[in-house]
C-alpha cells in the first residue's frame, strides 16, 4: 500500500551550528522533481548564508536518502533542465563554506548516490545500500558520474554503472563512498559534528576550494551530462519503460 506524506518536500531545522536538511517524499522514495531540487538548493544556500552555521546534514525520511529525479516528471516536460539544475546543486554542495555531511540510513539510488558523493563526508549505517540502476532503464547516471568518479575513482564508478549491483555500506566504506559507519546509538554522528563545528568557516572554505583545485570537475561536465542524458531519454525504448513505470508501476525487468 502506498503511503503519503504531508508537509514540504524538504524539511529544514537548525540546532546551534548544525542545520538538518531532510528530503521528505517517502511516498516517492525521496525522488526529486525539478521544484524539489530548487527547494533543496535554496535551503542549502539559506543554511550556508547564516554565519552561525558550521555544518549541514542531508538525510531522508522513510528509509531512503534519495532516489534521484522523479520519473513521472521525466516522462514529460523539459527533461534536460532538471538534470542541469541537479548538477548545479551537487556542484554547489562542493563549494559552500560549511561542511556538508550526508547521513544515510537505508537505500540510496541513482541520483541519490551523486548527492552523497558530492557531500564532504558520508556517514552510513550498516543496513545502508547504494546502487546505480539507470542502465536497466537504458539510461546512464550522467549527472552524478563526475562527482562519483571524483570521490571513488574511475573503475569503481564505472563498475557501479555497468553492473547496477547493490553495494553494501561496508563495501562502500572500503572504497571511499562512505567515510564512516554509524554505530547503534548515533555516536559517530555526534563525534563528527562535535569536531566539524569547531572549525572556522573560512578554513572550511579554503579547504574545499584548494582540494577542488587539485581534483577539479571538467568544465564541460554539466553540458555534456545534459546532452547525453537528454539523448538517451528520447529513445522510444526508454520512454516506454518510464511510461510503464509511471502508469503501471512496472519495472523494466518485469516487462
Amino acid at each position: 500500500m502506498t503511503t503519503h506524506t504531508t508537509g514540504p518536500a524538504v524539511l529544514m531545522d537548525q540546532e546551534g551550528p548544525v542545520v538538518r536538511l531532510v528530503v521528505n517524499r517517502p511516498h516517492r522514495h525521496n525522488s526529486l522533481t525539478a521544484a524539489d531540487v530548487g527547494l533543496l538548493r535554496d535551503a542549502l544556500e539559506t543554511a550556508a548564508a547564516d554565519p552561525r552555521t558550521r555544518a549541514v546534514v542531508i538525510e531522508g525520511t522513510g528509509g531512503t536518502l534519495c532516489s534521484g529525479m522523479d520519473l513521472a516528471e521525466l516522462s514529460d516536460g523539459d527533461r534536460s533542465q532538471g538534470g542541469s539544475d541537479f548538477f548545479d546543486l551537487l556542484r554547489r554542495i562542493t563549494e559552500v563554506p560549511v561542511t556538508v555531511l550526508a547521513a544515510v540510513d537505508g537505500q540510496v539510488l541513482g541520483g541519490g548516490v551523486g548527492l552523497a558523493a558530492a557531500c564532504d563526508l558520508v556517514l552510513a549505517t550498516e543496513r545502508s545500500t547504494f546502487a546505480l540502476p539507470e542502465a536497466l532503464w537504458g539510461l546512464l547516471p550522467c549527472t552524478i558520474l563526475p562527482f562519483l568518479m571524483r570521490r571513488v575513482g574511475f573503475q569503481r564508478a564505472y563498475a557501479m554503472t555497468l553492473t547496477t549491483a547493490t553495494v553494501t555500506a561496508p563495501d562502500a566504506r572500503a572504497f571511499g563512498l562512505v567515510d564512516e559507519l554509524e554505530g547503534a546509538h548515533g555516536q559517530q554522528r555526534r563525534r563528527l559534528l562535535g569536531r566539524l563545528t569547531k572549525i572556522d568557516r573560512p578554513t572550511v572554505a579554503e579547504a574545499k576550494a584548494y582540494c577542488t583545485s587539485l581534483a577539479p570537475l571538467p568544465d564541460t561536465a554539466r553540458d555534456h551530462a545534459g546532452e547525453v542524458f537528454a539523448r538517451l531519454l528520447d529513445s522510444p525504448v526508454v520512454r516506454t519503460r518510464i511510461d510503464n513505470f509511471v502508469r503501471h508501476q512496472r519495472m523494466p525487468w518485469e516487462v
